[in-house]
């Protein structure tokens, strides 16, 4: 496409003779939307700069973490003040406390807290706990949601009702796929039956409370609540992967938001304050299993690194600020309410939603509350949309599955000129 400017195409060139694919996460190879990569220079505030000079209004803030905005002053003063003490000890600092504490205090199901390198690294040990503690192996998800590359759950979505696992990626051992059993995300029938048939086989149902990677989709009402009580009637865990969701939807997370409490919640992104940090807790009883206090190991030489804790820390702080949030959710409603107002005027049909500082969109003629019926998006429309918007200055998450997110420094100009950026492009839709 013609907006990848020649500096971003001959870096991705360059990038391929070297890295798969040209990209060390495969969503950023645009592969979705078609054309070429954006390669960035630099980000500051609300906005990226592109190797070719461009400016962009940012609308991913890589993938969600950076809910403050691009090197927010703060942030970076943490961050080299951290530095200059040393970036890795392989042992203990008071700012991994600190930083428990305060993830402790917004989310307080989080009884103990464990630090570690990303959210795929939370997931995978709140299954391994689960197991563990309730000596059951089967792991139920739901088809549309993400919880990190590891084997156990890389696995198809079913259709109609829980299936055993497919492998969704070469590599990943039938044996293991098939003890993770999937579930149509929303559907409380398909849930109920698998519970009432199969409860005692189940070590834990792991969700994103709001789904996110597939686009952005809300829970039903009542879905999470019956989670919640099947969950606790067979003796299994709950886990709440708030990676995504967490310090979003609500400052608690979406167990705040919605008044559920989990058994175990895997966190990331906002916490490191965009360096790589993920973080899992729970139940004290729970995580009491974890070494050396118990018999499920899990280790991590970078885990609480006291770069990634300073950004931390500071972010949460930043983010606590009076009214910062509340402006960045308020921006958020505007935001969406006016996409929603230009698609119905250009007579588009187009359904976007907002939950916290989390949004997203489906050009699609029918509700979306699953993994299924986000599949029957008008793709195509959404790649035209997609570069239509890039080409105004507006950089959104290059496939129609992802979710988009605001910062506490994106103003009402901003929104202003997004949507403004929206207007034309619905024109050329309808």
């Amino acid at each position: 496409m013609s907006v990848t400017g020649p500096r971003s195409q001959e870096a991705f060139r360059q990038a391929q003779e070297v890295i798969p694919g040209g990209v060390n996460s495969p969503v950023r190879a645009f592969r979705s939307v078609g054309g070429e990569p954006l390669f960035i220079r630099q980000g500051r505030g609300s906005r990226l700069v592109d190797l070719d000079g461009r400016e962009y209004l940012d609308y991913v803030l890589s993938w969600g973490p950076l809910a403050v905005g691009h090197a927010h002053p703060r942030v970076v003063a943490a961050i080299q003040q951290a530095a200059t003490l040393g970036t890795s000890f392989g042992a203990p600092t008071e700012q991994e406390t600190l930083l428990a504490r305060a993830v402790r205090q917004l989310v307080p199901s989080l009884e103990l807290v464990r630090f570690v390198n990303s959210g795929t690294e939370a997931t995978m040990a709140t299954l391994r706990l689960a197991r563990a503690a309730t000596g059951r192996e089967v792991i139920v998800k739901f088809s549309g949601n993400y919880h990190g590359h590891s084997d156990a759950l890389l696995v198809k979505a079913g259709s109609g009702g829980a299936t055993l696992g497919v492998p969704d990626s070469l590599g990943v051992p039938a044996t293991v796929a098939a003890t993770t059993w999937t579930l149509p995300y929303n559907d409380l029938p398909a849930l109920r039956a698998l519970f009432a048939a199969q409860g005692e086989r189940i070590a834990a149902v792991i969700v994103e409370p709001v789904a996110a990677n597939m686009g952005l989709v809300l829970p039903v009402p009542g879905f999470l609540e019956e989670l919640r009580r099947l969950t606790a009637a067979a003796g299994a865990l709950l886990i709440f992967d708030e990676v995504l969701t967490g310090f979003r939807v609500a400052l608690g997370g979406a167990q705040a938001r919605y008044g559920i409490t989990p058994d175990l919640t895997a966190l990331g992104k906002v916490i490191g304050g965009g360096l790589p940090v993920g973080a899992y807790g729970g139940r004290a009883d729970l995580m009491a299993q974890i070494a050396p206090l118990g018999g499920v190991y899990q280790a991590g030489t970078l885990s609480g690194n006291p770069l990634a804790m300073a950004a931390g820390l500071t972010t949460l702080e930043v983010l606590q600020e009076p009214g910062a949030y509340e402006h960045a959710v308020r921006l958020t409603e505007r935001l969406v309410a006016g996409l929603a107002e230009l698609a119905a005027s250009s007579g588009v049909a187009y359904r976007p939603a907002s939950v916290g500082t989390l949004w997203g969109g489906f050009f699609s003629t029918v509700p979306v509350d699953s993994f299924e019926t986000a599949l029957q998006c008008d793709r195509a429309r959404f790649t035209r949309f997609f570069w239509g918007m890039l080409e105004r200055g507006i950089y959104l998450a290059p496939s129609p599955f992802e979710a988009g997110f605001v910062s506490t420094v994106h103003q009402d100009d901003e929104v202003a000129q997004t949507l403004a950026a929206a207007r034309e492009v619905f024109a050329g839709l309808g």
